[in-house]
């Protein structure tokens, strides 16, 4: 099985994040730690994590279908978020704009 290029910049860019996000944040004093905090990342990087490839769902919920309706509620947070930063900026604004 040929691994693709783009297949490899992902696991590059996992590796990275893993060892620049988690790993090198903690005591790596033996490798049984080394073990508990990858697998405690790899959990969270599937169960808890969203990620923007899967607008906004998790791997898990991705693969196993259960993250119907993430993406929609997603961009109405957002749009809300923008109305709501447009308002305070108008509000808050020095009356001579």
């Amino acid at each position: 099985m040929a691994i693709t290029k783009k297949r490899r910049q992902q696991t590059e860019a996992w590796w990275r994040t893993l060892k620049h996000q988690w790993l090198y944040l903690n005591t790596l004093d033996s490798i049984e730690t080394v073990r508990r905090l990858v697998a405690f990342y790899v959990e969270a990087h599937n169960t808890e994590i969203p990620h923007s490839a899967f607008s906004g769902q998790t791997p898990d919920e991705m693969y196993d279908g259960e993250g119907h309706g993430i993406p929609e509620q997603l961009e109405t947070a957002k749009r809300r978020a923008r109305a709501a930063r447009l308002e305070a900026n108008r509000v808050a604004s020095c009356g001579v704009c």
